[in-house]
């Protein structure tokens, strides 16, 4: 009887240890990839800017705080609007900059048809001033799709961030 009960306690322990051995492996697959982050209204864009979270909580703001509102359209899935995020987020000066805006990205549609001015493609990035007027006087460089910015096209978009700026001060 004894002989029984050391089989099976014998038996429960290497089973024990092999599980254990999985366990183990399995622990170690996950821990060696990339933890992911939870989702921040930044999207990638610029994790320490403050971004809004709607089109009319954007709105509200711009006119509140007399700020210009830059507004991305972008897509996850979209290699154009990846790259373009990637130069956004490391540009220094671009994200300086952008602290003096008031930033929304958008991964949708809106129904406001003054966002799309020259159709609804991605990435495109627009500018609104505090009288929630759209700024049709900046655009990038292509004449088929006013406000799309590639990542060669960074310094446009920099100096087109200014103007928004410049143009808010000489209203004012």
């Amino acid at each position: 009887m004894e002989k029984n009960y050391m089989s099976m306690f014998l038996l429960l322990v290497a089973i024990s240890c092999v599980l254990a051995k999985d366990v183990g492996k399995k622990d170690t697959k996950e821990t060696n990839t990339k933890p992911k982050l939870p989702q921040t209204l930044s999207r990638g864009w610029g994790d320490q800017l403050i971004w809004t979270q709607t089109y009319e909580e954007a709105l509200f703001r711009s006119k509140h705080s007399n700020k210009p509102l830059m507004i991305i359209h972008h897509l996850d899935d979209c290699p154009h609007s990846q790259a373009l995020k990637k130069v956004f987020a490391e540009h220094k000066e671009i994200q300086k900059l952008a602290e003096k805006f008031i930033l929304l990205n958008l991964v949708y549609e809106t129904t406001d048809k003054n966002l799309a001015p020259d159709g609804q493609y991605v990435p495109r990035i627009l500018f609104i001033d505090p009288s929630l007027t759209v700024r049709a006087d900046i655009t990038g460089r292509y004449s088929n799709r006013l406000y799309a910015y590639e990542p060669s096209d960074i310094s446009l978009l920099y100096s087109n961030m200014q103007k928004a700026l410049k143009l808010l001060k000489t209203e004012l």
